[in-house]
């Protein structure tokens, strides 16, 4: 049963044996897949996928081979009418926008009925799968709380996005652990021997050496122990588009502050750019600041940096010191631009860190992050953006 699967999972790259397809099989006669093909992709999973990296290629097999699932012939020739970004269409959720009342239940099956129904585009709409329109399911629309098909989300408020692979490259933040930030970070590593220090740590190597040069009789050898030699700064953006990206965020700066060993960390948080002002905690309260000026002269050339941000920004905010700006301001004050790139030409070694895939249009939000990345090293926050930039750091360029 299933053999023309078995075989398109080993064609995706998943190394499956016999073995564990016959437990497959063991399993679905025992009804452990309850009957139901959502059943049947959890059993399938568990068994055959040996990583998490490799959720993605599962994902893709299964709906190739399931033709009747959700990424069906008439769901792909929606995604062709919607999958389209609408650079000049932006809104701050208002009088119009709100809450969808419809339950999950409802909505699912609205969507399904929608999918039957529906032979040509429609946008502006209050029935068809679309843009802008105010049915709970497309993009771009005023009734958050749906169903998102194609597109990017303005609100982040959708609980479901049609065909989402939400395993692919590991770019969605459920994906990372505490273990595998620290696994990380940990790696950003140039250990020195310090001589200094009182020998405390066992020398494996010497002692097996000087036990065989004894023939045998022990003899224990001690080491000084090796420490980390790497300073890092980090800078995060926190309040506003960040706060979707709360949680990962948290895990980040605990994984950092347990990965340890550094010879110094620093942490300091902004809001969208770096102004006149730093502050010490993410609530970036005015008791908590310090002059930005004052961290730039006092923190040495040979620390890394880390900025962690979506990028995204009103560009009124990037090219003016908007925070301060009024009649007595200094024509001369430093845009947040000039902030940023205050630090880059500082401190050789330093990297971009953001939450969101990177936008693929230019609209008046995303405009600040092709900005930036013009003078930055950008990687997502995900297993392979994370240890890909702390390569980076460790390199000279």
């Amino acid at each position: 049963m299933f053999n023309e699967f078995f075989y398109l999972l080993r064609a995706y790259g998943l190394k499956i044996s016999p073995t564990e397809w016959m437990t497959m099989h063991a399993a679905m006669e025992r009804n452990l897949h309850g009957s139901s093909l959502s059943g049947f992709y959890q059993l399938g999973r568990s068994i055959v996928v040996h990583s998490e990296t490799d959720y993605d290629r599962y994902d893709q097999a299964f709906m190739e081979y399931f033709e009747h699932a959700e990424r069906s012939d008439k769901l792909e020739k929606i995604m062709k009418f919607v999958d389209k970004p609408n650079t000049d269409f932006y809104s701050i959720p208002g009088s119009e926008e709100r809450i969808t009342d419809q339950t999950p239940e409802e909505t699912e099956r609205l969507f399904q009925e929608r999918l039957e129904e529906q032979q040509y585009e429609h946008n502006d709409g209050r029935r068809w799968i679309g843009t802008n329109g105010f049915t709970t399911f497309g993009n771009q629309g005023q009734n958050m709380g749906g169903i998102r098909v194609g597109g990017e989300g303005k609100y982040r408020s959708a609980y479901r996005v049609a065909s989402q692979r939400k395993y692919r490259d590991w770019r969605k933040d459920n994906t990372l652990d505490s273990r595998q930030f620290q696994m990380a970070f940990r790696s950003l590593r140039q250990l020195t021997d310090n001589s200094i220090t009182e020998k405390t740590e066992l020398d494996i190597d010497k002692t097996i050496r000087k036990t065989s040069d004894r023939g045998g009789l022990l003899q224990v050898e001690m080491k000084a122990p090796r420490k980390n030699t790497v300073k890092l700064l980090m800078l995060i953006d926190t309040g506003g588009s960040m706060d979707p990206y709360q949680q990962l965020l948290s895990l980040l700066f605990q994984s950092v502050k347990k990965a340890g060993s550094f010879a110094d960390l620093k942490i300091y948080y902004f809001h969208n750019f770096i102004g006149r002002y730093l502050y010490k905690t993410p609530e970036i309260k005015w008791n908590e600041c310090v002059n930005t000026e004052d961290v730039l002269t006092q923190i040495p050339s040979n620390y890394r940096v880390i900025f962690v941000g979506d990028g995204q920004m009103s560009i009124d905010e990037l090219k003016t010191d908007q925070m301060w700006r009024n009649d007595y301001a200094n024509p001369n004050d430093k845009t947040g631009l000039d902030w940023f790139l205050e630090f880059k030409h500082k401190y050789n070694h330093s990297i971009w860190l953001h939450p969101q895939p990177a936008p693929k249009t230019e609209n008046y939000f995303t405009k600040s992050y092709f900005i930036l990345s013009e003078h930055f090293r950008m990687y997502q926050l995900t297993l392979d953006g994370l240890n890909a930039g702390v390569k980076k750091l460790l390199v000279n360029y």
